[in-house]
């Protein structure tokens, strides 16, 4: 039996840069969204948007075990966290944060391309019945093309990431490019381990800046 489909392993260009930057092209990707307002560390909001997300996504992973598979469904292992970031408290060029409740944020779960509209709709509903202390329908399901960017691996706290960007501004510069923030286009960041589990040192996290050229 073929081992689990592993997005990380299997485009690795995608999720799993080296601490020195690169370029990339970020094609279109299929994720299911939810968007929110408020420090991560503290925002009931935040807490409830995660496990939205992990919830929908290991019910689609599941289903074939209740007979439920969708069509074109394989086994897969859940990609990793996500999140788009924003707010009028944070410098996007030095990420200089004054105020972490003043954070705006999309936090992501990539999908399967067999996840239609309807699969997703199933999803809402199994997981409304089987936790109703969460609430599904503030989940969306989304197709987002990032396009050219510049991206790193950062090692260490999510607070050092400056260290990282500098480094990527440096890069691009260099390279004949710059920063293109935008509201469709946002700070990234891809969640490699689990805060709960990883000393802060040792926290890997893709960071993600969008780029044009000059």
């Amino acid at each position: 039996m073929a081992p689990p489909h592993d997005f990380k392993k299997a485009e690795k260009h995608l999720y799993q840069p080296k601490t020195d930057p690169v370029i990339i092209d970020v094609p279109e990707m299929l994720f299911i969204a939810v968007d929110g307002v408020g420090d991560p560390n503290t925002s009931p909001e935040y807490e409830k948007a995660v496990q939205v997300l992990y919830g929908l996504s290991y019910t689609i992973k599941m289903s074939h075990k209740s007979g439920d598979a969708p069509q074109g469904y394989f086994d897969y292992v859940v990609p990793p966290l996500e999140g788009l970031w924003w707010g009028g408290s944070i410098d996007l060029e030095t990420m200089t944060i004054t105020d972490k409740s003043t954070f705006s944020w999309t936090m992501l779960i990539r999908q399967p391309e067999f996840v239609t509209d309807e699969v997703f709709a199933w999803a809402q509903e199994a997981l409304a019945k089987k936790k109703r202390e969460l609430d599904p329908s503030t989940a969306r399901l989304w197709r987002y093309r990032e396009g050219l960017c510049v991206q790193v691996l950062h090692i260490g706290p999510y607070d050092t990431e400056p260290e990282s960007i500098r480094k990527m501004n440096e890069f691009i510069a260099k390279e004949g490019f710059r920063a293109d923030m935008s509201p469709a286009r946002r700070h990234h960041e891809i969640y490699l381990s689990d805060p709960r589990k990883t000393a802060p040192e040792k926290l890997k996290t893709v960071v993600r800046h969008p780029i044009a050229k000059l």
